[in-house]
């Protein structure tokens, strides 16, 4: 999952400190999704990512 929202944050220029900022999102979750820590991220950080990013959450399956 966190290679499809890398792709669309890379397409929009977006750091992952930027999208942080733009959900709420700690750094450190967002990391720990990257790092695949956080396997199943909940539905409610998934929708404030697509929010900020602009994507329907079907862009992340």
């Amino acid at each position: 999952m966190w290679s499809k929202i890398e792709k669309i944050i890379k397409a929009k220029n977006i750091s992952v400190y930027q999208l942080a900022k733009m959900t709420g999102i700690s750094r450190q979750a967002l990391s720990q999704m990257k790092l695949k820590e956080i396997k199943n991220p909940s539905f409610d950080k998934m929708v404030k990512i697509a929010d900020a990013l602009d994507v329907s959450l079907d862009e992340f399956r």
